[in-house]
């Protein structure tokens, strides 16, 4: 009975053991020495949406893997990447979700003419109404 509390208590305890311990990335809470780069990344770090908070960008989280994304975005525009060409390579490789951007390739066109849509058939329904309601 012992060996199965003690069981049931290693069990409970793992979710604690799923965090790493190692450090974090060099670049994830340090700033690049070039104030222009430095902006560049910043900004782009704003755009792009942490894999694991979902509602936060990678420059507000705190989940490891922003920090490591973070890293990888200061260090790729250290090395002289456009901040373009580092948003493209993570929307390529995470898809078009990590980017807080709207995508305008045609599969996104429903999501742009839907509210002018919605709009007008609002439009047409109030102006229906008000026409009828004149009319009696």
């Amino acid at each position: 009975m012992r060996w199965l509390l003690h069981l049931v208590c290693l069990l409970a305890a793992a979710p604690a053991l799923a965090d790493s311990s190692l450090p974090p990335a060099y670049w994830a809470d340090r700033q690049l020495p070039d104030q222009r780069q430095e902006a560049q990344a910043v900004k782009l770090m704003e755009e792009l949406r942490c894999l694991v908070c979902q509602g936060q960008s990678i420059a507000d989280s705190d989940a490891e893997i922003a920090g490591d994304m973070r890293d990888l975005v200061r260090r790729r525009i250290l090395a002289g990447e456009r901040p373009g060409a580092v948003r493209s390579w993570l929307v390529e490789r995470y898809g078009d979700w990590v980017s807080y951007r709207p995508s305008s390739a045609p599969i996104a066109w429903p999501l742009w003419l839907a509210p002018i849509i919605l709009l007008g058939a609002g439009a047409a329904l109030a102006r229906g109404r008000l026409k009828r309601k004149k009319s009696q």
